[in-house]
C-alpha cells in the first residue's frame, strides 16, 4: 500500500501511530457536524506557531476544555470560562487563541441562522481558491490566516492537497465527498 510520502518517514513509532492514525482517519474526510468543523477550526487555530504533533496529543484535553467543540455553549463563555481555559495545562493557553474559540463561536452561531449551518456557508462558497477562501476567513473569523485556513479546509476535504494522488485513503476521501465538494 502506498501512503503519503511523509508517513514512512516519521520516527519513532510511537509518534508515527499518531500520525497515521489521523491521517487514515480523519485528514481530508468531509465533516458534516458543526461543533466538529468548528471543534477541527479550533485546533488549527491552536496548531499556529506549534507542531500538528502537539494538537494531536492535546485533542482529548481541546474536546473537554471547550465542551466537546459546542458552538452554543462555547459562543456564551464568560470570563471565568476564559481564565478556565487560560489555566487548563491540557490546552494551548494563549489568550487570543481562546478569544478567537469564542468570538469565532459566536460567528458560527449567525452563520448557523443565515444558511442553516457552517457545512452550508461552506457549500454556499464552495468553489473557491484557496486565496479567495483566506480572504473570506480573515473577514468572516478571528484568528484566521493563510495557513491556518488552507490546512483547515484540506482537513475537511474542501481543498484539494491533503492526500498524495495515489494514497489509497484519498480514494476513500473521494468516495466519502458530497457532491457540493466534487466541483
Amino acid at each position: 500500500m502506498s501512503y503519503c510520502s511523509y508517513i514512512p518517514t516519521i520516527t519513532p513509532e510511537e509518534k508515527k501511530v499518531l500520525h497515521k492514525n489521523y491521517h487514515d482517519k480523519f485528514y481530508g474526510f468531509p465533516i458534516h457536524d458543526d461543533n466538529e468543523l468548528f471543534g477541527r477550526l479550533i485546533l488549527e487555530i491552536n496548531q499556529a506557531g506549534l507542531s500538528w504533533e502537539t494538537i494531536l496529543k492535546k485533542e482529548p484535553s481541546f474536546r473537554l476544555a471547550y465542551d466537546h467543540f459546542n458552538i452554543q455553549k462555547i459562543a456564551n463563555y464568560s470570563e471565568t470560562d476564559t481564565e478556565r481555559l487560560l489555566n487548563d495545562a491540557g490546552i494551548i493557553r494563549n489568550k487570543l487563541k481562546v478569544n478567537a474559540a469564542i468570538e469565532n463561536a459566536k460567528t458560527i452561531l449567525k452563520l448557523q441562522a443565515e444558511f442553516g449551518s457552517f457545512e452550508k456557508w461552506l457549500e454556499h462558497h464552495h468553489p473557491l481558491s484557496k486565496t479567495e477562501w483566506v480572504k473570506l476567513f480573515k473577514k468572516t473569523f478571528k484568528f484566521t490566516g493563510g495557513e491556518i485556513v488552507g490546512e483547515f479546509l484540506m482537513s475537511i476535504g474542501c481543498l484539494e492537497g491533503a492526500h498524495d494522488a495515489d494514497c489509497p485513503v484519498q480514494k476513500e476521501i473521494e468516495k466519502a465527498k458530497p457532491l457540493w465538494m466534487k466541483k
